[in-house]
């Protein structure tokens, strides 16, 4: 299990792709899980269930994750659709947490 980086076109084989992908893959679900706290966090300050979805951060977010995209050429309709994704379970992560504290 090496976490020394690879570009992709100096893997040679699948096994070279893959061990750079569960590389990545560790490193989301770090950043995923640091993530989680604060999006808990923000559930704690925030008084009522409505506010939640907050659709003008959600579209700065978005807007954000396209440059940076851009900028490093990737796909920024991928990334835009990978973020959406994950904006709306960290959304439903939120509510969850209302609802188990019996906040509306």
């Amino acid at each position: 299990m090496s976490d020394i980086r690879k570009a992709p076109d100096d893997c040679a084989s699948m096994a070279e792709v893959r061990a750079e992908i569960d590389r990545l893959d560790r490193l989301i679900v770090d950043y995923l899980s640091e993530r989680s706290g604060y999006v808990a966090r923000a559930a704690e300050i925030k008084r009522t269930k409505a506010e939640v979805v907050d659709k003008p951060r959600i579209e700065d977010v978005i807007a954000k994750v396209r440059a940076q995209a851009v900028s490093m050429g990737a796909d920024p309709e991928l990334l835009e659709a990978i973020y959406r994704s994950m904006i709306a379970a960290f959304i439903a992560f939120e509510e969850r947490a209302f609802e188990r504290k019996g906040r509306n």
